[in-house]
């Protein structure tokens, strides 16, 4: 299942209050964009519309610091 990229960076943009700034490669967690409670709503939303499982180790700035490093991640593990 492909993750829907204009629906992750709406739900980023609500999310972090950021409304129309913030891009695919804005910076989300290293910025402060999103505190941890949001990060885990993000979460939550990927694994939905990926059908993956995200495992705590998996969470890093390298996979979930921007939307394009989420949607990178959420493919690579898209069977």
């Amino acid at each position: 299942m492909m993750i829907d990229h204009v629906r992750l960076l709406d739900n980023v943009r609500e999310l972090s209050g950021l409304n129309g700034t913030a891009t695919i490669d804005t910076p989300l967690f290293s910025s402060g964009a999103l505190d941890s409670v949001a990060m885990l709503s993000l979460i939550a939303l990927v694994e939905e519309s990926a059908g993956i499982e995200i495992h705590a180790q998996d969470v890093t700035l390298d996979n979930f610091d921007s939307v394009e490093r989420i949607v990178r991640f959420a493919e690579s593990r898209t069977p």
